[in-house]
């Protein structure tokens, strides 16, 4: 069989099918792969759909393999676990008619409705019922589309739970479950296992950030080593510096401590309640939610950010009516500490859509170069991490440019080149997440 097109690779088999790819452009390989992906997905959501109704109205083989998941499993080469994860979610999208649209459809991935319908079974105990539909557009936005990630889904699942606040603490803000075990090994080694709150886990990673970045060698080349292997290393110079007067480097060009961003008006004892946001035109942002935000970790109580903030340094950076913060002292080519907090503020990481890398990873990066007359303003500046900062300098053999721009909101814009979109439609940075 010959391929001329790339819908011949879906709709053919996959039977020899690498010995004749050759012949197919690099587009046409790529709207392969992007067709087969969406080919899943509408897949994925017809088999939970027969299976739903085969569990409704089970036949004698059904009942005989003691479940349809069991039967599932037993007639294909998927797992009895797999196989009941399949019946459970179309059981579970019953009474959420908007998720079962959305994944029906293909615009939500099979992890993406567990995730949201397990939100919708189990709401926070202080999220009253009228809230539930506004919550589940939120998921939808989060979890619909090509930008879509687990991480996104998992933020706007925490935000609200930590938005929707009752007398019970939330579990990643219970201190008392924490744990941590060390053992030795019959080898020698020592085992280390833990499980910590939020806060605890936010000041580890700080703690961690500047010592487990990948450093090359003096020649350029690559660090070699896995991300675990940076970590042990990194855990190991920790411990090293506590031993030796609890010394510390920088990190992002600020000592590692836990940094919390919350508006001041949310700190107040009394507040709306959040259940009802204001609504503009474009929607509400999940980060424009009344809580706290780590920048390792993400959400945090408004509670437990008020007791943080009886006994913190407190800087103050001055937002304008689109959240995004006014500028601090710009006569300098280098950003300043003041400035690299605004940013932080702004962008919460590297700005460049879809990216997920954290503040502390990230490098401040002029729109207009300095060297052309760029200010060292927030209107010039975004964070980006070393690979999409290289990106921004045209990285060699890449076809095209990408560009920045600051919005009418003051947050950054990116326009891809015509080799990735011909009509370079701008897209929001990473953090510009509304309904």
């Amino acid at each position: 069989m010959s391929i001329n097109t790339s819908s011949d690779v879906v709709c053919g088999s996959a039977v020899g099918l690498r010995g004749r790819l050759w012949r197919l452009t690099a587009s046409e390989l790529r709207a392969a792969a992007v067709s087969a992906s969406a080919e899943i997905l509408r897949l994925e959501a017809v088999r939970v759909a027969v299976v739903d109704e085969l569990s409704m109205r089970p036949d004698d083989q059904v009942i005989a393999s003691r479940g349809v998941g069991s039967w599932l499993a037993a007639n294909t080469m998927l797992q009895v676990r797999d196989g009941k994860k399949i019946a459970a979610l179309g059981a579970a999208l019953r009474p959420f008619p908007a998720v079962t649209a959305r994944f029906d459809v293909g615009d939500c991935s099979f992890e993406h409705a567990v995730l949201i319908v397990a939100f919708c079974e189990s709401p926070p105990k202080g999220m009253p019922d009228a809230a539930l539909p506004r919550c589940i557009d939120l998921l939808l936005a989060a979890a619909s589309g090509v930008e879509a990630t687990t991480t996104k889904v998992r933020n706007v699942i925490a935000t609200l739970e930590r938005v929707f606040e009752s007398d019970e603490i939330p579990p990643a803000e219970d201190v008392d479950r924490n744990e941590l075990r060390i053992a030795s090994t019959l080898n020698g080694r020592v085992v280390v296992r833990g499980d910590f709150d939020a806060l605890t886990g936010e000041m580890l990673l700080s703690a961690l950030s500047n010592l487990t970045m990948p450093t090359p060698a003096p020649d350029g080349t690559p660090d070699a080593r896995s991300a675990a292997k940076r970590t042990a290393d990194g855990f190991t110079e920790l411990i090293r510096r506590y031993l030796d007067c609890a010394k510390t480097g920088t990190d992002g060009g600020q000592r590692p401590h836990v940094n919390v961003h919350i508006n001041g008006r949310d700190l107040a004892e009394h507040r709306d309640c959040a259940a009802t946001p204001s609504k503009t035109d474009d929607g509400v942002a999940v980060s424009d939610l009344d809580v706290g935000h780590m920048p390792w970790l993400g959400p945090l109580s408004v509670s437990q950010t008020r007791l943080l903030g009886c006994d913190c340094f407190l800087s103050t950076v001055l937002l304008d009516d689109h959240g995004a913060p006014l500028d601090a002292k710009p006569g300098k080519r280098l950003v300043s500490a003041e400035q690299r907090v605004a940013l932080i503020a702004r962008d919460k990481g590297c700005a460049f859509p879809g990216c997920t890398c954290v503040p502390a990873w990230t490098d401040a990066h002029h729109i207009r170069h300095w060297a052309n007359g760029g200010p060292t303003v927030m209107n010039n500046l975004v964070l980006l991490c070393r690979s999409h900062h290289r990106l921004m300098r045209r990285k060699t053999g890449f076809v095209g440019k990408w560009e920045i721009r600051i919005g009418t909101d003051n947050k950054p814009w990116f326009i891809p080149p015509p080799s990735i979109d011909p009509q370079q439609h701008p897209r929001p940075a990473n953090t510009t997440f509304k309904t």
